[in-house]
């Protein structure tokens, strides 16, 4: 696609990067094929194509209006596009330009901005947890719509405490802790199970996911620079790997490298932090063969015992990290009945990160659509790999929704 920046973008960072994606789209139009706001809206503006259209026109000179801002707030950032596009094009990156060039040029109602301001402040505060543990006290009392986003209190269980050669660093997130403590808990066992330790580094915090896609971009490089300094003396240690057991984090944290690449004080420690990283099923086969030579027990145990399960993929693990199978694959083989619905998996559950407080009636429809299918499969419970896909699910079914390490931790501990 032709591009003819306007002077004031022209040999700027912004203006590069968003030219080199332009310069791929063929605008074919097969991602609109798999965007679930175009699936809902029909509308040429709330699918990928059309974005780039508008990003473009912005990029070229053209000003941008309340209206561009609201069709690229529409947009889930759930990267389905990417998986779908022939030409590589990285629609994520294009549109968190987009987006930033966009709110610079056209200003929030009061509403909006005090919205925005509350959650990416909000969510990765240490105020998070007491708030949510108040939350939960009187979940009763809360109206539905805030019920939906306070799970009830769970037990995170307890920490192993034996010491292995083989170390890991793991992010223990922002709203995690507070709100599915045992998710962390439940990895550090499963690990140990399988011969690693895992570590945490007291100064880290939240990925810089939060405040990055509410387009304070500065604010979340500062928390993603904060958590390099943390990390980086365990990884002079030669600690092996850095897990995540929130795909939506994972996403972020692999893409650090590209995020900070001009930042010349970190791109280099970035870029090893991000070939560091890896989700928590990529360390499924690990465990699994470990599992099986340990505990030669363990498949029939599981057969016998294990609910049936339907496991969602999130957006961040197959299109975001482009992983695909591997949960349902090596459970399979410890035992477990899992399936992934024939319909709509690659679909976004309209979580999205914040998606869900700020465009809730998009979010809940694509929720329903995915429950409807996810159901049609008669689960015992749904399984998933992100904390707000859980989160998400849980608020429209009263079938147990958990993570699917839970289950094997469950299992393991039984």
């Amino acid at each position: 696609m032709q591009t003819q920046l306007a002077p004031e973008f022209q040999n700027t960072p912004d203006g590069r990067q968003a030219e080199a994606i332009l310069r791929k789209c063929v605008h074919c139009g097969f991602c609109t094929a798999t965007c679930p706001t175009y699936q809902l809206l029909g509308d040429e503006l709330d699918g990928p194509r059309g974005r780039i259209y508008l990003i473009k026109q912005v990029l070229e000179g053209q000003a941008p209006t309340r209206k561009t801002q609201l069709h690229l707030d529409r947009c889930l950032t759930c990267r389905n596009c990417e998986s779908t596009c022939p030409s590589g094009v990285q629609y994520g990156h294009l549109v968190d330009i987009g987006r930033k060039l966009v709110d610079e040029r056209v200003p929030r109602p009061a509403g909006e901005r005090a919205l925005r301001w509350a959650l990416k402040e909000g969510l990765p505060s240490p105020l998070f947890a007491p708030a949510m543990k108040i939350g939960q006290a009187v979940r009763g009392l809360l109206p539905a719509s805030l019920q939906a986003k306070v799970p009830s209190k769970q037990a995170a269980g307890q920490w192993p405490t034996r010491s292995h050669a083989r170390k890991m660093l793991m992010l223990e997130g922002c709203v995690q802790p507070a709100m599915m403590p045992n998710i962390n808990s439940a990895t550090a066992r499963v690990l140990d199970a399988a011969g690693i330790e895992v570590v945490l580094a007291a100064k880290a915090g939240c990925c810089g996911a939060v405040k990055f896609h509410l387009n304070d971009q500065d604010g979340g490089k500062l928390e993603m620079r904060r958590n390099i300094d943390a990390w980086w003396p365990y990884v002079e240690q030669g600690v092996e790997a850095l897990v995540m057991n929130a795909s939506g984090c994972g996403v972020t944290v692999k893409e650090y490298g590209y995020i900070l690449k001009d930042d010349a004080a970190y791109a280099d420690k970035a870029a090893r932090i991000s070939d560091l990283t890896r989700d928590l099923s990529e360390l499924l086969p690990i465990i699994a063969e470990s599992l099986q030579a340990s505990r030669p027990d363990l498949a029939g145990k599981i057969a016998a015992g294990a609910p049936k399960l339907a496991f969602h993929p999130p957006c961040t693990l197959q299109h975001g990290q482009q992983l695909r199978g591997g949960v349902e694959q090596h459970l399979g083989t410890l035992g477990f009945d899992i399936k992934v619905s024939g319909n709509e998996a690659h679909l976004c559950c309209g979580s999205a990160g914040t998606y869900s407080v700020l465009n809730p009636k998009i979010a809940y429809q694509l929720r329903d659509r995915k429950l409807a299918n996810l159901d049609a499969m008669a689960p015992e419970m749904i399984v998933s790999a992100n904390i707000g896909c859980i989160t998400h699910l849980q608020s429209g079914t009263k079938t147990p929704v958990r993570h699917w390490v839970e289950v094997l931790d469950d299992v393991l501990l039984n």
